[in-house]
């Protein structure tokens, strides 16, 4: 059974070692060894995240001599940006319910809701 885009991309997501990657991805293209710098892990275990990256659409892969690039593809991230505002919008009818639930509290004093 084919995985569904928004699931590829969030089980992508999931991974911290694979959002640190993709936050260096937005900076501009980089090689894998310059992606596996800062990990303690090997190269091949930043291949693996690199290609759960490539799957979920995330990232691509460009070949120029013995370089291959690494360059992020943002458009998967859309559809989760997309996915989440819905929750969004629910979030802020709820924090403006309460905040005039806040403002009709404050509006009596203390001293008129004990007389």
């Amino acid at each position: 059974m084919a995985a569904d885009q928004l699931s590829l991309t969030l089980s992508a997501l999931a991974d911290p070692t694979r959002r640190a990657i993709l936050a260096r991805l937005s900076q501009g293209e980089a090689s894998v060894t310059d992606l596996a710098e800062p990990f303690a892990m090997s190269l091949p275990a930043v291949s693996k995240h690199l290609k759960v990256l490539e799957r979920a659409g995330l990232i691509s892969r460009g070949r120029e001599a013995q370089w291959r690039p690494c360059r992020l593809e943002a458009a998967p991230l859309g559809e989760v940006a997309g996915w989440l505002d819905h929750y969004r919008r629910f979030w802020d009818a709820s924090f403006d319910r309460l905040d005039a639930y806040l403002q009709a509290l404050q509006k009596g004093s203390p001293d008129d809701r004990n007389h």
